[in-house]
């Protein structure tokens, strides 16, 4: 069974940065699309940013030029550098991959449990 677990979450006040992480876990034959969406109180999940398996990138006009998506193909690994938080980035923040475990079976969009990001200012 595949995993996604997500880490680097956390309090940081305004203008400042954080890391993410998602590590795929399990048995798995290849990961292509990879991405983080975030969901705010009372709003529906939203795009923050993509990135291919030949890495491609694609950003949210909101985060454009503050956000970095990359990943480590050897670790299963997709990141999300963000800088200049906002207070608008308050969110719980998801990464999804699409993952296929062997040749036998199709592609599956996975997602992981989500991490709290607070900016405070």
């Amino acid at each position: 069974q595949v995993q996604l677990v997500e880490s680097g979450g956390g309090l940081v006040q305004t203008g400042g940065s954080l890391r993410l992480s998602c590590a795929a876990s399990g048995s798995l034959l290849r990961i292509n699309d990879m991405g983080w969406y975030r969901q705010a109180p009372g709003k529906q999940r939203e795009l923050v940013a993509t990135i291919t398996s030949g890495g491609s990138t694609n950003y949210a006009d909101s985060v454009k030029g503050r956000f970095t998506i990359s990943r480590d193909n050897a670790k299963n690994t997709v990141y999300l550098q963000m800088n200049s938080l906002k207070s608008e980035d308050t969110a719980v923040y998801y990464c999804n991959a699409d993952i296929k475990v062997s040749p036998w079976t199709s592609w599956e969009t996975n997602w992981g449990q989500g991490t709290q990001v607070t900016v405070s200012s």
